[in-house]
C-alpha cells in the first residue's frame, strides 16, 4: 500500500461523542496488465481509496478521468514493463497525496518510440485528446525517464483547478458552419 494518515470521524454512543481513528491510506501503487483489461479495475481501486482518504469527489472524478487517459496512452503507445518483447506484461498505476492535499497521479511503461505530447486531432478524429484533456484538468504534468528505459507521466491534481475553458482546449475551436460558405457568394 503505501503511507498511512489518520482520519478521524466522530461517533456517537449514548450521547456521548468518541473520537474514532482508522488508517487511510494516502498512496497506492499497483501493476496493471498491458492493455485495457485492467484499466477499470484500476479506476474503481483509485475511486474507492480516494474516496475513503477524504479527497473531494471533484478531484476524485478528475483523477479518475486523469489515470485512464495515462493508462490509455501507456498500453496504446509504450512498451510493458519487464519482458516488453513477448508482449505481455503490464504497466504500473500510482497516486498519492501529500500532506499539502496534492493528488500525484503517475503511470510507467517501459517506453515506446516516441515522447508523450499533447496532439492536434482533426474535429473528426475519434483519438488523440489524451493529454489535452489532463493540460485542462491537471495543476501541472510531466514526463519522467529512467535509466532503464521506463517512462513516467506524472500530473498533478488540485480541488479548483479545472480551467474554465475546459471544453475549448478538449474540443478545439467551435466550427462556425456559416462561415464556410462564406466564400461562396
Amino acid at each position: 500500500m503505501g503511507a498511512f494518515t489518520p482520519w478521524r470521524g466522530a461517533k456517537e454512543v449514548s450521547g456521548v461523542a468518541f473520537v474514532v481513528a482508522q488508517e487511510v491510506p494516502t498512496s497506492s501503487s499497483m501493476a496493471v496488465p498491458h492493455g485495457p483489461a485492467g484499466v477499470g479495475e484500476a479506476r474503481h481501486r483509485m475511486r474507492e481509496q480516494l474516496n475513503r482518504s477524504g479527497v473531494p469527489e471533484t478531484v476524485v472524478d478528475d483523477a479518475v478521468l486523469i489515470l485512464s487517459e495515462l493508462l490509455s496512452n501507456a498500453c496504446r503507445h509504450g512498451r510493458p514493463l519487464g519482458n516488453g518483447d513477448a508482449g505481455d506484461g503490464d504497466v504500473r498505476a500510482a497516486w498519492r497525496v501529500d500532506k499539502a492535499g496534492r493528488l500525484t497521479v503517475e503511470v510507467t511503461d517501459g517506453g515506446g518510440p516516441t515522447r508523450p505530447v499533447p496532439a492536434t486531432p482533426s474535429v473528426t478524429a475519434r483519438g488523440g485528446r489524451g493529454l489535452n484533456i489532463i493540460t485542462a484538468l491537471a495543476q501541472e504534468w510531466g514526463v519522467r525517464d529512467s535509466a532503464a528505459g521506463e517512462v513516467t507521466v506524472w500530473v498533478i491534481v488540485t480541488e479548483g483547478h479545472r480551467r474554465e475553458d475546459f471544453a475549448t482546449r478538449v474540443g478545439g475551436p467551435a466550427f462556425d458552419f456559416a462561415d464556410a460558405f462564406d466564400d461562396l457568394d
